[in-house]
């Protein structure tokens, strides 16, 4: 699988050790995130590395800040992409098969590495569940995305 990879400056001490679980994994990985520690805006990476799954240069978005919290906020106001937060192994592969999510978002000051691993394990290795009721909810996900755009572009 291609893998977007986004960091910002508080994700930044684990994003070396996310990079190389997820080639050790046998994905490929695209680097957007931040390179030091120096203070950057996560929206920005977050746009960055999303944007990439939206053009179909990856097949899902791994997001690295030091809550998580941020970049799940960021990445789920990008049409297209579904990210949930990502500190459980169960939640982890839950999100893609019930909500055929394609961002993950977890946050350094939260989750150590080997719990990472674990998670990005079963983030990559789950399958949406596509049956008649999830094919039905991320539909309805996707409506609340074009309503909301419409009601924007009415209101002017």
């Amino acid at each position: 699988m291609r893998i977007a990879l986004g960091n910002d400056h508080a994700g930044y001490p684990l994003k070396n050790h996310v990079a190389s679980v997820l080639r050790r994994l046998g994905h490929e990985v695209a680097d957007h995130g931040t390179d030091d520690d120096a203070p950057v805006d996560f929206p920005d990476i977050t746009f960055a590395t999303c944007d990439a799954v939206r053009r179909g240069e990856a097949d899902r978005a791994v997001l690295v800040c030091g809550t998580g919290v941020g970049a799940v906020m960021a990445a789920n106001k990008i049409s297209g992409i579904r990210c949930a937060l990502g500190h459980n192994v169960y939640s982890a592969h839950q999100n893609v098969e019930h909500d055929d999510a394609n961002a993950i978002a977890m946050g350094a000051w939260l989750i150590g590495p080997a719990p990472a691993a674990e998670v990005l394990e079963s983030f990559l290795g789950a399958r949406f569940d596509d049956d008649a009721d999830t094919i039905r909810r991320v539909a309805k996900l996707r409506e609340l995305e074009l309503r909301s755009a419409r009601e924007l572009t009415a209101s002017g």
